[in-house]
């Protein structure tokens, strides 16, 4: 059995999505196999309710009406739950451009959708990830973040 939905998120992006993008296997089948490798009913429920949130904010990212030089300040419930490494991750992605303020909120509802109590750099990592490859216009950041996790050979760096 695997740990949380975050795993099993990362081992669609891994197996399915990452490689196939343009293919969609229909939710039974991919169900089915996420079964066979060894993730609960439950754990592939709130995983397709995770993508389900991340497609809807997918409109919403260019609409953003966060001022230009706001400042965010994270709610008690995101200091609580994600580690100061992530935090400090965050806003450097966003310092140097990778991430503008509606993908970073985006980010941030993405991290606070997953049913994990502590969510730490490497966590942080595999979402941002997520979230530009399914954001468009967004493959240039893309790019730089994939290169940031994986080395030349495609294996993921710990």
């Amino acid at each position: 059995m695997k740990e949380n939905v975050l795993d099993l998120l990362m081992y669609l992006f891994e197996n399915y999505i990452y490689d196939e993008p343009e293919a969609e296997p229909d939710r039974d089948s991919l169900s089915e196999s996420l079964e066979q490798a060894g993730f609960s009913h439950g754990e592939i429920d709130r995983a397709f309710g995770w993508l389900d949130g991340l497609a809807e904010q997918r409109k919403l990212a260019d609409a953003d009406p966060t001022p230009a030089g706001s400042v965010r300040v994270f709610s008690a419930e995101e200091l609580r739950r994600i580690d100061v490494d992530a935090h400090g991750f965050l806003i450097d992605l966003e310092n140097v451009g990778v991430l503008d303020p509606a993908r970073r909120e985006l980010v941030l509802d993405r991290l606070m959708a997953l049913d994990v109590e502590e969510i730490g750099l490497e966590d942080l990592k595999w979402v941002v990830l997520m979230v530009l490859f399914n954001q468009p216009g967004q493959e240039a950041n893309y790019a730089w973040m994939e290169d940031l996790m994986f080395d030349e050979d495609g294996q993921y760096r710990h």
